[in-house]
């Protein structure tokens, strides 16, 4: 149960950045209100995890997992392009975050 406000936010903050994409340059009224509203909703979820998961681990999930579904999002349903180098980085980035949460005492708050 601890880990559902951070998947939240993290749904939250793709969300936003997708729509910030959207919004173009804050120009457009209504992807620039989705933006802002998924923001606000993203560090309030992030904060009630952190009343639980320790800061360091927290973020690092967070942006682990955001980078990588963000990046999928761009892909998915913004034809953006994401070449090997960039899929072996976000590899790295989720394996480091997997030892964190495997291996790492820091989790144990």
């Amino acid at each position: 149960m601890k880990y559902l406000f951070l998947a939240v936010a993290i749904i939250c903050e793709v969300i936003g950045t997708s729509f910030m994409k959207q919004s173009d340059g804050f120009t457009r009224l209504v992807p620039s209100l989705v933006t802002v509203a998924a923001y606000l909703a993203a560090f309030y979820c992030l904060s009630l995890t952190l009343k639980t998961i320790p800061t360091g681990i927290a973020y690092a999930i967070w942006s682990g997992v955001g980078i990588v579904l963000i990046a999928i999002v761009g892909w998915v349903f913004q034809g953006q392009k994401l070449d090997l180098p960039a899929i072996l980085g976000m590899g790295l980035i989720v394996a480091g975050v997997l030892v964190m949460n495997l291996f790492s005492k820091t989790t144990a708050h």
